[in-house]
């Protein structure tokens, strides 16, 4: 399977300039024979906006606004599936009443909307504005999202706090999305992410091609279950994030850095896939690209745990 994930900075609020900035990052890249491609989180609207009325002027309804109308020309024209983050307002047809979530689409080669997943772990930005994306279903509670897509078989669907603990206050061995997408036997897992960085907007400039290991290593972590499971078939994971700043609110959630393709083996490894140049396949902290990778080829980067 060739998976490409579209890393850029998008600007706060300029959705079509984004667009463009994404057409125009693929038009450079030329990626072909692609089964998947995967955008960040909110990718086109920004993710750092402070309250409802805020984000309100670029509330999407459910698989239908600017983001979907993208993704499914995007897909036709590519041949492939598109995953792509984006604020959701679902009207209930019955009552009219309307709910927003943060949620991403999936889209088919021929333009048919596949899936449409509701983040239901919500960071405290989301909190302003989204309801927690379970909420909508007959149980009431947390709900992660796996389904059959086609020729990609049986994806898990996350969305960046996903993999967290829920509202930081369950356990941290808890392991609510990592277990879920055990359970559910999944082979493909793919976040779209708009994660913050500890560095700074000056460190984030200081040779923007590296990525941040300290981040991948704690995603990995959030992962364990999957590692800890024994002899198995293996896993493939795709981290989507955005970078660039969005403000100067750093320290509050508005840095974000690397995609990755991690393929986690079952047994206590992880292997990371090779993208063009023989390089592991991870973007770095400031790198606007799109990074491809193919994964019928081995997985030869191994990672293992050091001991102190």
């Amino acid at each position: 399977m060739r998976i490409a994930t579209l890393q850029f900075a998008p600007t706060l609020g300029a959705v079509k300039a984004n667009i463009r900035l994404a057409n125009s990052l693929l038009e450079t890249s030329r990626p072909t024979h692609l089964d998947l491609l995967v955008l960040p989180e909110l990718a086109f609207t920004g993710y750092n906006f402070p309250s409802l009325r805020a984000i309100e002027p670029f509330l999407e309804p459910t698989a239908s606004g600017p983001s979907t109308e993208w993704a499914i020309a995007t897909a036709r024209r590519l041949h492939c599936h598109v995953i792509v983050g984006y604020p959701e307002r679902h009207t209930n047809p019955e009552t009219g009443q309307t709910t927003n979530y943060n949620a991403t689409v999936t889209v088919g080669p021929s333009g048919e909307v596949l899936a449409n997943y509701r983040k239901s772990f919500l960071y405290y930005t989301d909190e302003t504005w989204a309801s927690e994306g379970f909420r909508d279903t007959p149980w009431q509670q947390p709900f992660f999202l796996s389904s059959k897509l086609g020729g990609l078989a049986s994806v898990g669907h996350g969305i960046c706090m996903d993999i967290n603990p829920y509202r930081f206050e369950a356990p941290w061995t808890a392991y609510e999305f990592a277990t879920a997408m055990l359970e559910a036997n999944v082979k493909l897992v793919v976040l779209s992410m708009a994660w913050l960085t500890r560095l700074s907007e000056q460190d984030l400039a200081v040779e923007p091609e590296r990525p941040d290991m300290e981040t991948v290593a704690y995603w990995l972590e959030r992962f364990y279950p999957l590692l800890n499971a024994g002899a198995g078939e293996e896993v493939v994971v795709v981290f989507a994030n955005r970078c660039g700043t969005e403000g100067n609110r750093v320290r509050n959630g508005s840095v974000q850095l690397e995609n990755g393709h991690v393929e986690v083996e079952q047994g206590d490894r992880v292997r990371m896939f090779e993208k063009a140049g023989h390089e592991v396949a991870i973007l770095g902290k400031g790198e606007e690209s799109v990074l491809v990778v193919d994964t019928e080829q081995p997985a030869r980067y191994l990672l293992q745990h050091k001991v102190a």
